[in-house]
């Protein structure tokens, strides 16, 4: 299908909604001679939608009556006018829906934090029982993905409210790993070709830890939620972990911290004296993440341990009394069946973990499977079309499955996003035990708190009130830091800086 788009801008705007309809390797958005063509125009007046395909012409225009003309798209000073753009979707949504059997139950939401426009529309005064019915008439949502965006928000809601602007979250960056899984997008350095720079890393990192405690003291902010991540945080030697976590608890009023993560994430990283290390620094919540229980599977996506190895790790955790585990898994995962998914939530479930993240693959172009799961299929692309739908169906089924599992062990979903280039437009959805359910993670979903952020590659975000004439907005404005391991050794007067820039806004 070859879309054409008049304003050239309304791409950005359409161009994952489209893709709903069609997968990528059947879309082109670029003006040539094709037999299939799409092509959407934008006036002050109407939305001009018309379809060529196999012989047949459509044609849509809509008059819609909430804009305030073109510039109530484009122009981000009028982003209050933003139900203009909402129905401009929803119009072509509607088109394209009578003409092609839509890939996704997300209707018109393509963005990566869906669970945000619950808690807007929440704070706008409806109910529970009227959230699912606006997802599912006005976004043109399942009632499943509808109910399920209503249950997280709710749930989320005693965790996020009252807001209390004095208290901010810590997000702790160790960007080396053992080895580059075959799907990762995340800031990691493979320790056997930068390990040595581990140590001037540390050294570092335990600077940026003590100026941002200062400089937080010094505006009466606490910290009372921290997260290290990664990369594998325990990829760091027994030494750096351990400086790493006293620098933390010595530089911070740990009396005040209500949660303390740490990505243990793969086994082969993880030895009695990091556990003993982080058993005594206070930390009360680690990742253990299999991704898969399958054997095989583990080896062709680059993971250096076995399901006995997990297995050991979750044992050992909870002999040094750490006691809140949690277990990330992927479903989509190359070669992976349904009854692989089945055998590892078995394997997951015998563990108990406290929670679960539920992971849908997300192809991105920074990792080595950077290319569609069929891009080495040869036969053409009517056969590649056929075993993406045929991949979306059977993750979709995996999903459900790994739901009814999660909920029939007493885990209930409390946080959800999705992100870009995920298969079958999926999700991805944090299941917890109650009382367990992780802070920082709806923290950082819903944008309604601020996160500094340490270390290479780590994205602060600071949250502020802005009010005008008509509301009070809450806003938050993103500043980060170098991304590559070598600029942050090497500019680290510019982070200072940037730390410097982000206390002002939150003062």
């Amino acid at each position: 299908m070859n879309v054409i788009c008049n304003p050239e801008t309304l791409y950005d705007i359409f161009k994952d909604l489209i893709a709903i309809f069609f997968k990528k390797s059947q879309l082109l958005f670029e003006e040539n001679e094709a037999d299939d063509i799409l092509f959407i125009t934008w006036t002050k007046e109407a939305l001009k939608i018309s379809l060529k395909s196999n012989g047949r012409q459509v044609s849509h225009e809509n008059f819609d009556h909430e804009t305030y003309g073109t510039q109530a798209i484009f122009d981000s000073k009028l982003a209050k006018r933003a139900p203009s753009k909402r129905a401009c979707k929803r119009c072509l949504y509607l088109f394209l829906e009578k003409q092609y059997t839509p890939l996704s139950d997300w209707g018109i939401l393509t963005g990566i934090r869906p669970v945000k426009i619950a808690h807007h529309l929440i704070d706008e005064g409806l109910e529970e029982d009227q959230l699912s019915k606006v997802f599912i008439n006005d976004y043109r949502m399942s009632k499943e993905k509808a109910d399920l965006i209503s249950e997280i928000a709710h749930r989320e809601r005693k965790h996020l409210y009252p807001m209390d602007y004095d208290k901010v979250s810590l997000y702790i960056c160790i960007p080396f790993c053992a080895s580059r899984c075959l799907y990762c997008s995340f800031p990691s350095n493979d320790t056997h070709k930068k390990g040595h720079l581990m140590t001037n890393y540390t050294d570092k990192l335990i600077e940026e830890i003590k100026y941002t405690a200062r400089a937080l003291e010094a505006i009466h902010k606490r910290v009372d939620c921290i997260y290290i991540g990664g990369g594998t945080p325990t990829a760091l030697s027994e030494r750096d972990f351990s400086r790493v976590l006293t620098a933390v608890t010595t530089s911070f009023q740990m009396a005040h911290v209500k949660e303390f993560t740490v990505e243990a994430g793969r086994p082969d990283t993880i030895t009695d004296q990091k556990l003993i290390a982080m058993r005594d620094h206070q930390v009360t919540r680690i990742c253990i993440n299999p991704q898969t229980m399958n054997e095989h599977t583990l080896k062709s996506i680059g993971r250096a341990h076995s399901k006995e190895d997990i297995e050991e790790a979750v044992a050992k955790a909870r002999a040094y009394g750490l006691d809140n585990i949690n277990m990330d898994l992927i479903l989509g995962l190359p070669d992976e069946t349904a009854d692989d998914v089945i055998k590892t939530l078995s394997s997951v479930m015998a563990l108990s973990p406290e929670s679960v993240t539920l992971h849908t693959l997300a192809v991105k172009r920074a990792s080595k499977l950077n290319q569609n799961l069929c891009a080495d299929v040869e036969e053409g692309e009517e056969n590649r079309y056929h075993i993406e739908m045929t991949q979306d169906l059977i993750v979709s089924k995996m999903m459900h499955h790994a739901d009814k599992t999660l909920r029939s062990a007493k885990l209930t979903p409390y946080y959800m996003y999705r992100q870009k280039k995920m298969i079958g437009h999926l999700e991805n959805v944090g299941y917890a035990k109650k009382g367990y359910a992780c802070l920082y993670n709806m923290r950082m979903m819903e944008e309604r708190h601020t996160i500094v952020a340490l270390g290479a590659g780590a994205v602060s975000k600071y949250c502020y009130i802005e009010n005008d004439d008509s509301a009070v907005d809450i806003k938050f404005k993103r500043i980060p830091n170098m991304k590559g391991l070598s600029d942050y050794l090497e500019r680290f007067d510019d982070i200072i800086k940037r730390k410097d820039e982000g206390m002002a806004i939150i003062k």
